[in-house]
């Protein structure tokens, strides 16, 4: 299968995938082993189940009712984007016989709604609004994995874990708070075997984009007068946002903001010294020289010495990508994610910090295997050259232009010494003789 995300191909016999798989559900569920043909996302969240002290034979409970799911509800963050849910899946929903589904972080659903008939026959296995659908409970299924791996899945027919759900067929992608890059639940298409098309499985993790963006414009702006905010990401002259001012920075002015940033607690004129020049000949006077011009530029008050260090806390646009990296969120990470860390910096600190966040994001997607984060970066200036990225693209989403890309990428590769291939941490490039 070139896609292991997608339950089954175009052109797969259903009814022989369900035998199939039924066969090794029974397997895994007597013996404890996973047989092929199920996928490796499935074989190890039947694994997780089991470890849960799931059963097969068992049902999802109801956890909140009547006022306690209204007002739990009301004031959950995605109650903001039901009515774009509504817009862009509720047509899709009944005319297929389908169901929209939102659970939140715990995979507790919030609103199920669609089709009248297919709403009743979900209702006799308490797919249900408050009822709790997490992996660690039921077992094996669309919205509670998506949350569980924090990435979009498909449960096709006997991938469930629980035999009672094993008649449905959904597709799940998990949402993410635009700012922090935490969780914030999933949104699901749930119905017959009509939805084992990768066209599902794209469609929920567009509408979850869509959720995301909605929620960065319904956020409110942050306040005049509050802290400063640096931009430095895929730009080489960074731009510092104090309040309603908006201060375009030099190459030198941006790397020592970078640094001090990541430093509240200050840094020596030495230590600025080695992190920005790699010619140790470079003086403190100049080092001096150009703080003193940076201070005139910020205005009093927020530049400080001895150590050098900044009043006031600055949030950088990095520092969202590495927060949001840590946390697991690696699509908000992605992104957030506008290109490498001042480009153009040849500052010792500077390049091992680009590196660093680069390697990190990449090494992220590759593991991680989402072919849309994949061709994002593929796509993306710094990525357009990057081998290993397009390899991993490759194995998941293998069509002619992505293989002919990878095939010119690899000949160059092997291509005679006169055309060396340059490998830097935060992009892949070729580097031709100069005439």
């Amino acid at each position: 299968m070139s896609d292991p995300w997608v339950a089954l191909e175009p052109g797969a016999d259903p009814a022989e995938r369900v035998r199939l798989l039924r066969r090794a559900h029974e397997t895994f569920t007597t013996v404890g082993t996973v047989p092929r043909p199920v996928r490796s996302v499935v074989a190890e969240s039947w694994r997780r189940s089991a470890r849960a002290g799931v059963g097969p034979d068992g049902a999802a409970s109801v956890e909140l009712t009547d006022d306690d799911l209204g007002a739990y509800r009301a004031e959950h963050p995605l109650s903001r984007v039901m009515p774009l849910f509504r817009e862009l899946m509720g047509t899709f929903a009944a005319d297929g016989e389908h169901l929209l589904a939102v659970c939140d972080a715990h995979g507790r659903l919030l609103w199920v709604e669609g089709h009248a008939a297919t709403r009743r026959r979900a209702d006799r296995m308490n797919f249900v609004p408050g009822a709790r659908w997490s992996e660690s409970t039921v077992g094996t299924n669309a919205p509670g994995t998506a949350v569980a791996v924090d990435r979009p899945v498909q449960v096709f027919a006997a991938e469930h874990f629980i035999r009672q759900v094993q008649p449905w067929t959904c597709a799940a992608a998990p949402v993410h708070d635009p700012r922090t890059g935490r969780v914030l639940g999933a949104v699901d298409i749930t119905g017959g075997d009509g939805l084992a098309h990768p066209h599902s499985l794209g469609f929920v993790r567009a509408v979850a984009r869509a959720a995301e963006a909605q929620l960065a414009l319904l956020a409110p702006p942050r306040a005049a007068g509050g802290g400063p905010l640096l931009s430095a990401l895929g730009r080489d002259e960074a731009e510092l946002a104090v309040g309603d001012r908006r201060i375009r920075l030099s190459r030198r002015h941006s790397e020592i903001l970078v640094l001090l940033s990541r430093h509240p607690e200050g840094l020596s004129g030495d230590e600025l010294l080695c992190a920005l020049y790699a010619d140790e000949s470079v003086t403190p006077v100049t080092l001096r020289a150009e703080l003193a011009r940076l201070r005139r530029l910020l205005g009093p008050g927020l530049l400080a010495s001895r150590p050098y260090r900044l009043t006031a806390a600055v949030e950088s646009d990095a520092t969202v990508v590495e927060r949001r990296l840590e946390a697991g969120a690696l699509t908000a990470a992605a992104e957030a994610y506008s290109g490498p860390l001042l480009p153009g910096s040849q500052a010792p600190a500077i390049v091992r910090l680009r590196e660093r966040l680069a390697c990190g994001l990449r090494f992220a997607l590759i593991a991680h295997g989402d072919p849309d984060l994949l061709a994002d970066w593929a796509h993306a200036p710094w990525g357009e050259d990057d081998l290993e990225v397009w390899r991993a693209l490759a194995a998941v989403r293998p069509t002619a232009p992505v293989r002919a890309r990878l095939a010119t990428l690899e000949a160059e590769l092997a291509a005679p010494a006169g055309r060396a291939r340059v490998r830097s941490r935060d992009a892949t490039y070729l580097q031709r003789p100069r005439p």
